[in-house]
């Protein structure tokens, strides 16, 4: 056989077996969603609705999403992305920022503007020609 017919069968056989590894990585990840989307999660949708599953209708595909107290949608069991964990990180700064206490600020010294003659093309401002007035 030609050596370019056997690269290409080689290339060939290479993404075959990258497609199976994606697809069962992608199954495996679809079955671990699927054990955690219960009664009682805070999930959200691929369309970015949060809210917390009231139940779940296993034959019709659909859930039932608490999105405020008493607001209550029906979604697609598919719709569900994301399962929201309860160890999320709180979008407070001011506990990063009491703990150090008040920090001078750091000078960029590496970039720092400093007088000296100027460059090919630049203008200096101070030096103006004196024009006389007509008057």
């Amino acid at each position: 056989m030609d050596p370019l017919t056997i690269g290409m069968l080689v290339i060939l056989a290479v993404l075959v077996i990258f497609m199976f590894r994606s697809s069962k990585k992608r199954k495996r990840q679809a079955e671990e969603l699927q054990q955690k989307v219960v009664p009682g999660a805070d999930v959200m949708t691929n369309s970015g609705v949060f809210g917390t599953i009231a139940s779940i209708d296993d034959e019709d595909n659909k859930i039932r999403l608490e999105v405020a107290p008493g607001v209550v949608i029906t979604v697609h069991r598919q719709t569900v992305t994301r399962v929201i964990d309860d160890h999320t990180v709180e979008d407070d700064a001011s506990q990063l920022t009491e703990a150090d206490g008040p920090t001078e600020p750091e000078l960029n010294v590496d970039h720092a503007i400093t007088e000296s003659a100027p460059e090919f093309g630049e203008r200096i401002d101070g030096a103006t020609s004196d024009k006389k007035a007509d008057e």
